[in-house]
């Protein structure tokens, strides 16, 4: 590819601007259709806000938990994007597909401990508070 063709698809205007939307939408939705843990993570976002709002979480508290959500869901978009980019490029076994596959999700393994760390701050001394109350 030239640059100069590289360069007419980068044009500037709104039209482009809304066209990305699109296109961000449609990783989004290949993801939640194909990637089974991108599902996963969807289920324990929807849990976490029905938690949230249940147990009256503080505007920190909902900053974190909404950081840590983001991060997690981004990162597997991000590790989602490596793993077709290698099965692309090395169809076939190769050891360094097998390094950059393992630790992308290594890094999705990370952002999600911390974030469960984060959800277990926030919730379990509201949820500790809540069953003391009820007795």
């Amino acid at each position: 590819m030239n640059m100069e063709s590289r360069n007419e698809r980068k044009k500037l205007g709104i039209h482009r601007f809304f066209r990305s939307f699109s296109y961000s939408f449609d990783g989004l939705a290949y993801a939640a259709k194909n990637e089974q843990s991108i599902l996963i993570m969807f289920i324990c976002l929807i849990a976490t806000l029905i938690f949230g709002v249940a147990l009256n979480i503080t505007l920190l508290e909902w900053f974190f938990i909404l950081v840590a959500i983001g991060l997690v869901l981004g990162t597997e978009l991000l590790n989602t994007s490596i793993e077709a980019t290698i099965d692309l490029i090395s169809p076939n076994y190769h050891p360094l597909a097998k390094v950059a596959k393992d630790t992308a999700s290594a890094s999705v393994f990370i952002y999600s401990f911390i974030a469960f760390i984060i959800g277990c701050l926030v919730f379990i001394p509201k949820i500790i508070m809540l069953i003391e109350n009820m007795l």
